[in-house]
């Protein structure tokens, strides 16, 4: 027999498969088994929506672009700035790794147009 308050239990079909081992396997022959795994959604309905969500889809104009302002503040609140020292350091690491990049890309443009040159019987 199935024990439906188990934690965890999500599967659907599931109950009927416990079932048919116990003593109710005549009843879960005839019940429908899902094989798909996962877990069931209820379907919403117009109704179902929240009320912040009406709210928005009415807004048209300033009221959308105001809204989003405040929701971009919203989020650079959350964020967490780095102090100066930390600013310092990445910018530096950042100037170093684009001149050591820069430098690398330098060296092999020179080296192959030299040998393109030589190859080509160039001066």
């Amino acid at each position: 027999m199935a024990d439906k308050d188990r934690p965890g239990d999500d599967v659907p079909g599931d109950d009927e498969l416990l079932a048919a081992d116990g003593d109710d396997a005549d009843e879960a022959a005839d019940a429908p088994v899902s094989r798909g795994g996962g877990t069931a959604v209820a379907e919403r309905t117009k109704d179902d929506e929240a009320p912040k969500a009406k709210k928005e889809r009415k807004r048209s104009g300033f009221g959308r672009i105001g809204g989003f302002f405040r929701e971009v503040i919203s989020e650079l609140r959350k964020v967490i700035w780095p102090t100066r020292k930390e600013l310092l350091t990445y910018t530096g690491v950042v100037i170093v790794f684009v001149t050591v990049m820069t430098a690398i890309v330098a060296v092999l443009d020179y080296g192959f147009g030299k040998g393109i040159l030589f190859a080509l019987g160039g001066k």
